[in-house]
C-alpha cells in the first residue's frame, strides 16, 4: 500500500525520501526502508504488522503480559514514570516506559479512563488500550501525521465510546 503525508484538500502520495514539515519540526521519511534488509528493524523505523498483530500484542499487555513480558515489565510501563509535564500528548497524559499514559481524564476532556495507554507511529498508525473499560482499539492509516495525531485518532476515540 502506498503511503500518504498530509495535504490539502486531500493527503498527498509520499515519494522515496519525503521530508515532511509539522509545525517547527521537519523529518525525513524513506519509503521503501522497510524493504531494505540492511536497514536496522526498529519498531519506530522500519518494522511492520498487521491490526491483527498490534491489537494481539496489545492485549497481551492489557491481561498482563504473560508469555511476552512478566508482570513487574508490564507495571512499569503502564505506569507514568515523568508526570504531565513531559507532554507527552494532550493535558493530562505523561508517560510510562512504553507509551504516554492517562493521569488525569478530566483535564484532557477525553472519555477514556485513567490508566489508558496509547501511541502511534508516524506513517499513520494509532492504538490506545483503556485497562478499566477493556478496550483495546487499533487504526493502521497510510497518511502521516494525520493517521497518528491528528483530528481522525480524536474522532475515533470518540466514536467508540458512548455518549456521556
Amino acid at each position: 500500500s502506498a503511503a500518504y503525508q498530509d495535504g490539502s484538500p486531500q493527503p498527498l502520495r509520499m515519494v522515496d525520501k519525503a521530508t515532511i514539515t509539522s509545525g517547527t519540526s521537519t523529518a525525513l521519511f524513506d519509503v521503501r526502508r522497510i524493504l531494505d534488509p540492511q536497514a536496522y528493524p526498529s519498531g519506530g523505523a522500519g518494522m511492520a504488522g498487521t491490526a491483527g498483530d498490534i491489537a494481539r500484542f496489545l492485549e497481551t499487555i492489557r491481561r498482563g503480559g504473560a508469555p511476552i513480558l512478566s508482570a513487574h515489565s508490564v507495571q512499569l510501563m503502564v505506569t507514568d514514570s515523568v508526570g504531565a509535564k513531559a507532554q507527552t500528548q494532550d493535558p493530562g497524559w505523561g508517560f510510562g516506559y512504553g507509551w504516554a499514559v492517562l493521569d488525569d481524564p478530566a483535564l484532557t476532556g477525553t472519555p477514556q479512563s485513567r490508566g489508558t495507554f496509547e501511541w502511534g507511529g508516524a506513517y499513520g498508525h494509532s492504538w490506545f488500550v483503556d485497562p478499566q473499560q477493556k478496550l483495546t482499539v487499533v487504526a493502521l492509516t497510510n497518511t502521516a501525521y494525520e493517521g497518528m495525531s491528528g483530528q481522525f485518532t480524536h474522532q475515533l476515540r470518540d466514536a467508540v465510546y458512548p455518549p456521556q
